[in-house]
């Protein structure tokens, strides 16, 4: 099935774990797929998911700096010639006791995870007008834009600061055939899940690799991790014709962790 042919779709934070998994439905499903990262891996990350047939483009972008962002864009136009899908999921996380949180650790969790959002959001609602047939926006959020957790005040906020900003641009745009939804993925087999089983287990108790996460696992009613592709068809049923009477929700996806 190739619901996305002929359509563009950039992914931030594309070149490994949630993002790759879901640059690659995409790809599978048709889409020209243009893939942005701040790491240099980025490429090779775009060359690899070409090998599916799909066409791709890898750029090293800082979702954090407006110029580099209006630059992604920018490329992913020239190379496809326009913008319909976009979706917002760089982030980064710091796992710190109150005391021990940094400024700098504070601002660039912020930095990164809302204020990266909102400039892609921006540039890529701008790109959309351009052609007039609307478009569809993901901003990945995380249950911990339902519930704070402990050690990471600063990434709760910021992902509450997606769920919020969803919400506000959904009404915006809401008139130009334009959706703007966010999911909320829950504990992910991913880079990001496997520093957290690290740091919040020495945190939390004598905890070896992999013992919290399966702890926290149990508190899953369906007794597993979710992977990538299960984050992955959830966003491209938000990005397909099939949810265009959907906009301004908040999804979670966590083997039903929380339930809302």
């Amino acid at each position: 099935m190739e619901r996305f042919a002929g359509k563009t779709v950039v992914v931030t934070g594309g070149n490994k774990g949630i993002g790759y998994a879901i640059a690659e439905r995409f790809a599978a499903e048709g889409a020209n797929v243009a893939i942005a990262s701040y790491e240099p891996q980025v490429t090779e990350a775009a060359d690899e998911l070409a090998k599916s047939g799909a066409r791709t483009l890898g750029v090293l972008c800082d979702v954090t700096d407006p110029n580099q962002v209006v630059s992604l864009y920018d490329a992913a136009e020239a190379e496809f010639g326009s913008i319909d899908i976009s979706i917002q999921n760089a982030g980064v996380i710091y796992i710190s006791k109150l005391e021990d949180v940094s400024l700098d650790e504070w601002n660039k969790t912020l930095a990164v995870n809302t204020t990266g959002c909102f400039l892609c959001c921006q540039e890529a609602i701008k790109r959309i007008r351009r052609h007039g047939r609307g478009g569809k926006l993901v901003n990945t959020a995380s249950g911990q834009a339902r519930e704070g957790f402990i050690y990471t005040p600063h990434y709760a906020a910021s992902k509450f600061g997606v769920m919020g900003l969803t919400q506000s641009l959904a009404k915006e745009v809401a008139l130009e055939k334009i959706t703007v939804n966010a999911i909320c993925p829950g504990i992910i087999y991913s880079e990001m899940w496997d520093y957290n089983d690290r740091v919040w287990g020495k945190m939390l108790g004598d905890y070896g690799p992999g013992e919290l996460m399966a702890e926290w696992v149990q508190n899953i009613p369906m007794k597993r991790a979710g992977f990538g592709k299960d984050v992955a068809g959830l966003v491209a049923f938000l990005a397909s014709e099939d949810a265009d009477y959907i906009t301004g929700q908040t999804v979670n996806v966590d083997g039903g962790l929380i339930m809302s």
